[in-house]
């Protein structure tokens, strides 16, 4: 092969590189943490990293921590992680968050999602725009979009002066609570939590609605909730129980109405995050990210099951009307 050729094909090869090999010296594989406290690496995290060019087995590998439900075993999982010395913790949901903080100072944290409140007011951060640290993220906006869903719900349902609000053991709901009340007081609506693990079960929990005269469901985006829609989509459909949840994409599949963020948007730009310290940049410099496409979904097929008419201006919002 002459001078020429060989060059030519030294360059070929190193376009063809995938751009994670920038980060990582040659032969070397990032172990990335992912602590959770209920699901492994969602598809639209795993799909986003190969769009950032990364294989998965070849250029990085996942090192997975669940604590399946048990949010007390989230410190442990975390000291596993940093002893086992990963690149780099992505943390799901804010326990896991806290977990890993206190597990580690030094090795850089991706949030991915922070779905309780406030992260500077919570102390997990020092700012938005510079969070300080080994910390960074995305923030779902959680408190905002439960506001949202409130007013998307009450214009579905505009008699409802009493709403349910399904959280679960272990979410970090409370300090949530204070705008989203105000927010419906505001409405002339009354706010009630039931926790499904306090109602003894989701059965419980819906008949402890029924019980303070639940005339409409809030169901927060939860990882707890996700595995478990179908069940709540059959419960809120047998008691007659409008509701709306954290996703678009229920509506869909049988819940009422869902309004959400993008779940790929949001992987995305975690995943991007991870991509740019892996490559050398400082999690603390890094601005924490927040979603911009939201969505709204509403399923007639639903609404008219329990004599719902949907007034005609909430259907021109919505971005998906199931018929």
């Amino acid at each position: 092969m002459d001078r020429r050729a060989f060059i030519g094909t030294l360059a070929g090869g190193l376009l063809a590189a995938p751009r994670a090999a920038e980060a990582q010296s040659v032969g070397k594989v990032a172990r990335v943490g992912w602590l959770s406290p209920f699901s492994g690496p969602r598809p639209t995290f795993r799909d986003a990293m190969r769009d950032l060019g990364y294989v998965e087995g070849k250029t990085f590998v996942f090192e997975t921590r669940l604590a399946e439900g048990q949010y007390d075993r989230l410190p442990a999982l975390a000291a596993e992680l940093v002893t086992s010395r990963v690149d780099l913790i992505v943390a799901v949901a804010p326990a896991a968050v806290r977990a890993a903080k206190e597990a580690t100072s030094k090795i850089p944290i991706v949030i991915a999602w922070w779905g309780g409140p406030d992260l500077v007011e919570s102390g997990v951060v020092a700012s938005f725009s510079r969070p300080g640290g080994n910390i960074t993220g995305v923030h779902m906006l959680a408190v905002t979009l439960d506001e949202k869903r409130i007013e998307l719900l009450l214009q579905a349902v505009p008699a409802a002066r009493k709403v349910a609000v399904l959280t679960h053991e272990g979410i970090l709901f409370e300090p949530m609570l204070p705008p989203i009340r105000k927010a419906a007081a505001a409405l002339a609506v009354q706010l009630h939590t039931v926790d499904v693990g306090e109602a003894g079960g989701y059965e419980g929990a819906f008949d402890t609605m029924a019980q303070k005269g639940s005339q409409a469901l809030l169901v927060v985006a939860s990882p707890k909730f996700d595995p478990d829609r179908k069940l709540i989509f059959a419960l809120a459909a047998r008691r007659r129980i409008p509701a709306i949840y954290g996703w678009d994409f229920f509506a869909a599949e049988g819940g009422l109405m869902g309004y959400g963020p993008s779940r790929a948007e949001m992987d995305r730009r975690a995943a991007s995050l991870v991509d740019k310290i892996l490559k050398g940049a400082n999690p603390g410099d890094l601005p924490i990210e927040q979603p911009t496409k939201f969505a709204l979904g509403i399923n007639l097929r639903t609404a008219k099951a329990l004599g719902l008419t949907i007034p005609p201006s909430l259907l021109q919002r919505a971005d998906q009307v199931i018929e």
